[in-house]
């Protein structure tokens, strides 16, 4: 068998023919295999298929759409590398992928850490790279990228080095629950680590890492750490409340701020850095909180920045019937959902949290509030935020509206999550 091609039913594909990268199990009307020297095909039993395998897709009518890996295992069927039906997979290929996804990064954003490869985004379905310092974090997600994942991170290793940056470990995080939709078990360890000068000595990888960002330090566990380690898609919005802080205080105000969800205490230590006279940062895990504590400690700032375990549901209104109130609060929560039929739910707990936010920031401070659930969209969330405010009697200048950082580009026409993050930084003002 020499090669398959995949015929879409009629009127299908219609997400790839918007510019996305997935065809799903219902789209696909048959699979024919080509064989002999006059390219005669013939229909072939999905289930015969090899899960990972490179396939031709084409159109009912025949019209060429591109080529992808298959996985007869999984609803997302077909996953797209190219929409060039000549163009093989092969190493040239992958280098070339990889080039073009840290050539980008270069140009855009500060690469000490950063995401290197960020799936459908840079063409590369499935697969994300972290770069910590010289430490590479991959998490594959789908099984036909998994198959050419040892390729991609060679030559990712080899486009850094003739940068002059010695990559000294690879750790992969592919722990993930969805990796059993495609028929893979989840794992994680280290993948791959450099020699070290004299062979004979035992090499020790320790996935406890520092790192510097906007510059504050972190400590980053990349075995046990949410995702691969750490949120580097908040980057820029960070630096945008540090900036914030560092205007306030430029003004002669005292700046209270009270930063929710802090999970490793980034926003917070952010604001420390920015001269901030108190920060109190509040999560639900207690590990999460000894690590930011411990982050505050490493930055100089445990005296304004401290840390408090407590569920932020529960806490938000005691604040409010306290009669508390901040200069700015910060509102990271966690995705309130990850599916499409649960949007009315995650809108409800967005909408209330938001409420007591703002209810919280004294008149003329700052509330900063955003989502990170791709199915939570633009106008849905503001909406929300809109509802909020209207049932808090509070009236909101919006400051900027912002996304996630250069790193994790947002692919236009397609709809595979690339946009997720949404990062608004308002004005509270009482209602008159």
């Amino acid at each position: 068998m020499n090669e398959l091609i995949v015929i879409l039913r009629k009127g299908e594909g219609r997400t790839i023919k918007a510019g996305g990268a997935w065809i799903y199990d219902n789209e696909i009307d048959r699979i024919e295999a080509a064989e002999g020297p006059d390219g005669a095909r013939h229909i072939v039993d999905i289930s015969s298929v090899t899960p990972g395998d490179i396939v031709s897709v084409e159109d009912f009518d025949s019209y060429p759409m591109g080529r992808g890996f298959i996985n007869p295992k999984s609803k997302i069927t077909i996953r797209m590398m190219t929409r060039d039906p000549n163009v093989m997979i092969d190493d040239a290929f992958l280098r070339a992928r990889v080039c073009a996804a840290w050539n980008y990064r270069k140009a855009v954003i500060d690469t000490s850490s950063c995401r290197v490869i960020f799936g459908e985004a840079d063409f590369l379905p499935g697969l994300v790279v972290d770069k910590y310092e010289d430490v590479l974090v991959v998490e594959s997600l789908a099984l036909g990228i998994d198959r050419l994942k040892p390729k991609i991170l060679e030559f990712l290793r080899e486009a850094l080095a003739e940068d002059g940056i010695f990559i000294r470990a690879v750790f992969e995080r592919s722990d993930a629950k969805i990796r059993e939709k495609e028929g893979l078990p989840r794992t994680k360890g280290l993948l791959w680590e450099a020699n070290t000068p004299d062979e004979t000595e035992e090499k020790e990888f320790s996935p406890r890492l520092q790192i510097t960002e906007n510059g504050v330090k972190y400590w980053v566990d990349v075995e046990n750490g949410q995702k691969t380690g750490f949120f580097l898609d908040q980057k820029g919005n960070r630096m945008a409340m540090q900036s914030l802080i560092r205007r306030m205080k430029d003004a002669g105000e005292t700046v209270r701020v009270l930063d929710c969800f802090t999970h490793t205490g980034s926003f917070a230590l952010n604001c420390g850095l920015g001269g901030a006279d108190s920060v109190l940062g509040i999560d639900v895990s207690d590990l999460a909180v000894a690590q930011a504590t411990e982050n505050a400690a490493l930055n100089g700032l445990s005296d304004r920045v401290t840390f408090q375990a407590a569920d932020v549901l529960d806490l938000l209104p005691k604040l409010n019937s306290d009669g508390e109130k901040y200069d700015v609060v910060i509102l990271d929560p966690p995705a309130f959902t990850k599916t499409r039929d649960k949007i009315k739910q995650a809108a409800k707990g967005y909408r209330e949290i938001n409420m007591q936010g703002m209810k919280l920031v004294r008149s003329g401070g700052y509330l900063a509030t955003c989502s990170c659930s791709h199915f939570m969209d633009y106008e849905t969330f503001t909406a929300v935020i809109g509802q909020a405010a209207h049932a808090a009697h509070r009236r909101l200048r919006q400051v900027e509206y912002r996304t996630q950082a250069a790193d994790h580009p947002i692919l236009w026409s397609g709809d595979e999550a690339s946009y997720y993050l949404k990062f608004y930084i308002f004005q509270v003002l009482e209602e008159r």
